[in-house]
């Protein structure tokens, strides 16, 4: 040492040869330390003899064999007691022997070989996790933005939450290296996949439900392939809309479609008013025209049928018949004339009685 060369030590004080109690008990700061009498060190000799005097207490045969019997069956009993440990309620144990995977064990008081012959590690099982996606921008990364099936891009922000199987804790902690990252690595790797296989406006409206059960399949189903452990309970979109840079165009397109829309249901309405009227209205004609047809085919048909009764009867008797036909057709010809009646013999015009002025003339005056 530097110091040897000179008797010094590092301090600048006496070292070998000097008689000087206090200053072989200087501290660097010339200040003794504490502990012992006056402020100064025990002898070792003396801490030996007061720990044998204690020991002798304990064990009055000394270290006889009797003695160092009982120290070793205490030591033992120690031993032993290190493969007691308790598992949380909310927590499994995994049983290690020499660091391999052998039993699983529930909450309460358990016991497994003394260490090192057995460890445990004790995950805790029912707790949710959670792991977002597109909420961090410090990273430089933009792993919210995502291509749609229509080569649009899309700004998606959501959140998994996930937990460790309650059978899977042993291939959680051996199977997986980093869960936490595992999870948000099939995430982004999920969603990236289902929205590429979908358009744009149907993310952004109602499809959003059947956006996050396509995710939770697909990431549960990686997860199990690779016998993680890991169990996703639930998936939720939380923000999905158009880049911020390329945000007021988007707006502009979506407001275009709501008018679309709008037409496109104001066209239906008034198409669904007027199809039906016009189909009432041709139904009305219909009908009317096919009242009509029966009316006329049912009146041609009886005068059909009365033409073809008076032939009969002409045919029986001609003369009467024709008679009788010629005075039918003078009494509806001159059923609303005024008529005079001249006697056939040249004696002038036949006083007649009209009944039917008579009748009016009585009714009228009652």
């Amino acid at each position: 040492m530097p110091w040897d060369n000179d008797g010094k030590d590092p301090w600048g004080k006496s070292g070998k040869g000097s008689n000087d109690r206090g200053s072989r008990n200087q501290g660097p700061w010339n200040k003794p330390p504490k502990g012992g009498n006056n402020n100064t060190p025990p002898e070792l000799d003396e801490l030996l003899r007061q720990s044998q005097a204690k020991l002798k207490e304990v064990l009055p045969g000394g270290f006889g064999p009797t003695g160092i019997m009982i120290i070793v069956a205490l030591a033992f009993v120690g031993w032993l007691a290190t493969g007691i440990y308790q598992v949380a309620p909310a927590e499994q144990g995994v049983v290690l022997r020499f660091g391999k995977a052998v039993s699983t064990s529930l909450p309460g008081i358990n016991y497994h070989l003394p260490y090192p012959i057995e460890t445990v590690l004790t995950p805790n099982v029912l707790s949710v996790r959670q792991t977002s996606i597109g909420t961090n921008r410090r990273t430089g990364q933009n792993e919210s933005h995502m291509l749609t099936g229509d080569e649009n891009i899309v700004d998606v922000n959501f959140t998994v939450f996930w937990r460790i199987k309650s059978d899977g804790a042993t291939d959680y902690l051996f199977n997986v290296q980093q869960p936490s990252v595992t999870v948000k690595m099939i995430a982004e790797s999920a969603i990236r996949e289902v929205v590429g296989r979908s358009n744009l406006q149907p993310i952004l409206t109602q499809a959003r439900q059947k956006t996050e059960e396509a995710v939770f399949v697909l990431m549960q189903s990686s997860l199990d392939s690779y016998k993680s452990g890991i169990e996703i309970t639930q998936v939720q979109l939380q923000k999905v809309e158009a880049p911020a840079e390329v945000i007021d165009a988007f707006n502009d397109v979506q407001a275009a479609r709501i008018d679309q829309e709008r037409m496109i249901n104001e066209a239906h309405a008034y198409s669904n008013q007027v199809i039906p009227r016009a189909l009432g209205n041709s139904e009305q004609i219909v009908q009317r025209a096919e009242a009509y047809k029966e009316s006329v085919v049912a009146d041609a048909t009886g005068k059909a049928a009365r033409f073809t009764s008076i032939y009969n009867e002409y045919v029986k008797a001609p003369e009467v018949t024709r008679e009788r036909i010629y005075l039918e057709t003078l009494e509806r010809v001159y059923a609303n004339t005024n008529k005079i009646i001249l006697d056939s013999k040249g004696n002038g015009v036949v006083p007649y009685l009209p009944l039917n002025e008579l009748n009016k003339s009585t009714k009228g005056q009652k």
